[in-house]
């Protein structure tokens, strides 16, 4: 089959949508399945049910059914994955047994007694995390499973003409993992499968299928880009030559220089304008990402119609948002708890729908105007808000002393904190969390409405904290936590103690499978009123003579995981977060807490994709570390921790956070870790995980000693602890116990080893 002439691209679209359901049912309805309480039939009718009112629902918005305008996506735990079950990318190591259908699909994506799953890592720059394919030189590619062209008749059967969504081949192997080849040199195997799955869509009535390729926008040599440039290519051609038309997207950043070469080979080009600037493709129809898709602010629709008209002088435009919106809540209108005047200023995804609507009539030439005044007012009142500026926080920055980000040299404070705290080689901890039961859970769904006092809330929450140090003591540990059950999110926690912030109560987003969060608002000056975590670490160092860790999030993270302002650096904001942090530690030292770990997981998720414009993102987000932490006495062991960090990328950046000792995920990658921090010369405390959290697994013995053995190798005793990967809250109580049981033991073992040296 040819390349047919293409049709019109709509005037308005969107490049994804949430999946996890209004109502997080999807998330209910894989939980429930790995339960045992769904069977397969019944998974798969709820999660099509939940597929279908996202349609409906884009439908009633104003989205055309009948023209590829709505994406048709919906993956079950994760669109990578999707394409790996697609297009049969079985990982050598489960080659000829994996199972078919859900047990297959969840074996990839959690794992099981034998087997470790798909390693996990963060999308690009955001805090969706995908699983990474598991390649070989052995590996084959056919069309293997036809789940994307059954959501498509789905969708069609329903009344939606809707839009393939695939992962592009180009992006597809640049984020996956091979051995003995590099994953670009599979393409020749791969295009093809994309070739098949096009037929089979255009057998069922498809015509457009978009291609996302972000990987295009990531920091690449001349030489890489060329390549990734032809792979994007061929997989463009290949669906064209079955008949349909190619929607590319290349969202995520800056594709100027990007994309260009690929314009004469498909028929539209989505572009994030948020973040970039607009290609030079006048002869190809540009699908402009005008309204944001990754953070929460109301459109100036004034300036964005004036940018698509601009636009439209050079060639054919469409109106877009940036990315898709996976990213973002569905709907505003759940959140009548937030205040009018902040709910104002704000667009979830339903109402970033509303907003390219409205653009693309208004670009054919019929403007909303009540649409428009209403974004016109909303941006004059957000930037003239009580709070939005905080003379008293901005001075106290202004007045900073030149030596407000350092502390005494590390070799002075190591064996002050060593007679400080007495520990062995290689001592053992947690990295915060313990599993949040459901009679905690409940507890504070009770408090929140008013049917659980105050004093009787507290005492559920001091006798959970007990049972974890009790716990804790029981298996071994040598540095406690207090196991957080105060805390519904590790960031919206201290979003409610500081000034400056909103928290929702329906705006999740999805993090990983059935995981959600729910960021908070940052919409004003960050300042502290009074301390908050140290009634909690106070009294569990009262039930332990052993060293509890004062836990919080770190500036980068809080920044990260929240829908920030966009009026001001980025910097700016994080040192005003640093500040109200430094006042914590600076309570918790009073209380006479010794070690105080201050969490860093998204560092190397803001990370830039392109180089250059990583220093300056290093600079700021490094300094507002130390801001937060040099305060700190010399004796005060900090703490840091990373996860799913790609530690090699900013093992600099780490080395300047200047913390005394840095956790790290590790466990998935089999502690490829290590080699970077030999290689770095890294010389103070890490921990890289031995104990993978993100599955349900418990990690075998065996498992736990080759990991650690190939920590101690690389990372010299004194310097080496042993902890999970990340937080515990997710987990069970049962796998806990048995996995952290097994640490302890394995931890044991290697420090008899090492003594035996």
């Amino acid at each position: 089959m040819t390349s047919t002439t293409p049709q019109p691209f709509p005037g308005g679209t969107i490049l994804g949508y949430p999946r996890i359901g209004r109502h997080r049912q999807l998330k209910r309805a894989l939980e429930a399945h790995w339960r045992g309480t769904l069977d397969d039939a019944a998974f798969h009718s709820a999660a099509a049910a939940n597929r279908l009112e996202d349609l409906e629902r884009l439908r009633s918005l104003g989205l055309r059914a009948d023209d590829a305008s709505i994406p048709v996506e919906a993956a079950h735990y994760d669109h990578v994955l999707d394409a790996t079950l697609t297009f049969g990318a079985v990982p050598p190591r489960l080659r000829g047994r994996l199972p078919e259908g859900l047990a297959g699909e969840w074996l990839l994506a959690r794992g099981d007694a034998d087997d470790a799953p798909l390693e996990m890592t963060k999308w690009l720059d955001s805090n969706y995390h995908y699983l990474v394919p598991e390649l070989d030189a052995e590996s084959m590619f056919a069309l293997a499973d036809r789940r994307i062209v059954d959501r498509f008749i789905e969708a069609r059967q329903a009344g939606v003409h809707g839009r393939p969504v695939v992962v592009g081949p180009a992006t597809y192997l640049a984020l996956a993992k091979a051995t003995g080849i590099r994953p670009i040199d599979l393409a020749d195997r791969l295009v093809p499968a994309y070739r098949a799955l096009a037929e089979a869509l255009a057998e069922a009535g498809a015509t457009w299928v978009q291609l996302d390729e972000p990987a295009l926008i990531a920091d690449l040599d001349s030489a890489s880009l060329e390549e990734l440039q032809a792979v994007a290519r061929a997989g463009a051609e290949a669906v064209r030559a079955a008949g349909l038309s190619v929607l590319l997207h290349v969202g995520h950043g800056d594709a100027a220089g990007r994309v260009e070469p690929l314009a004469d080979a498909v028929d539209a080009l989505a572009v994030d304008l948020v973040r970039g600037a607009a290609p030079d493709t006048a002869a190809t129809p540009l699908i402009a990402g005008v309204v944001h898709g990754r953070n929460v602010w109301r459109t100036d629709l004034d300036a964005a119609l004036e940018q698509l008209q601009e636009l439209a002088t050079r060639g054919p435009v469409s109106v877009a948002t940036s990315t898709g919106l996976l990213h973002v809540p569905h709907d505003l209108g759940a959140e009548g708890s937030l205040p009018p005047r902040l709910r104002s200023w704000l667009a979830f995804a339903d109402q970033k729908v509303q907003e390219v609507v409205v653009l693309a009539a208004a670009l054919a030439g019929t403007v909303d105007e009540a649409a428009f005044g209403a974004a016109r007012s909303a941006v004059l009142d957000r930037a003239a808000a009580p709070g939005v500026r905080d003379g008293s926080v901005r001075q106290r920055l202004a007045s900073l002393p030149a030596d407000a980000r350092e502390r005494a040299a590390y070799a002075q404070r190591a064996p002050v904190q060593q007679e400080a705290l007495g520990l062995s080689p290689l001592p053992t901890t947690t990295i915060g969390s313990f599993p949040q039961t459901s009679e905690i859970r409940a507890a504070r769904a009770r408090h929140a409405r008013g049917e659980l006092g105050a004093a009787e809330y507290r005492d559920t929450l001091r006798a959970e904290v007990r049972r974890v140090i009790e716990l804790q003591e029981e298996l071994g540990l040598d540095v406690l936590v207090h196991g957080e059950p105060e805390r519904n999110d590790m960031v919206q926690y201290f979003a409610e103690h500081f000034e400056g912030f909103a928290a929702t109560q329906h705006g999740w987003v999805q993090s990983y499978g059935s995981r959600a969060t729910r960021p908070s608002i940052l919409w004003g000056d960050v300042s502290r009123a009074a301390a908050f975590t140290v009634e909690w670490i106070a009294y569990a160092q009262s039930l332990t003579d052993r060293v509890v860790k004062g836990m919080l999030t770190g500036p980068v993270t809080i920044l990260a995981w929240s829908f920030v302002r966009d009026d001001q650096p980025l910097g700016e904001t994080a040192d005003q977060v640093a500040l109200a942090l430094a006042d914590e530690i600076a309570d918790l030292e009073a209380a006479g807490i010794r070690i105080v770990q201050v969490d860093e997981p998204a560092l190397r998720e803001l990370l830039p994709l392109r180089r250059e414009a990583r220093p300056d993102y290093l600079d700021w987000s490094v300094r507002a570390f130390r801001l937060a932490t040099a305060g700190a006495r010399p004796e005060t062991q900090i703490h840091t921790h990373l996860c799913y960090s790609e530690f090699n990328t900013v093992v600099d950046a780490i080395d300047g956070l200047d913390a005394d000792v840095t956790s790290i995920e590790a466990a998935r990658s089999g502690m490829e870790v290590v080699g970077a921090l030999v290689d770095h010369g890294f010389g103070r405390g890490i921990g890289p995980g031995v104990y993978d959290i993100h599955s349900p697994r418990v990690p075998a013995a065996e498992e736990l000693d080759r990991l650690l053995r190939t920590a101690t190798e690389g990372i010299p005793d004194g310097l080496l602890w042993v902890n999970p990967d990340c937080g515990l809250k997710t987990r069970g109580y049962d796998e806990t116990v048995a996995s952290l049981r097994g640490l302890v033991q394995a931890a044991r073992r290697a420090r008899e080893a090492l003594a035996r040296v």
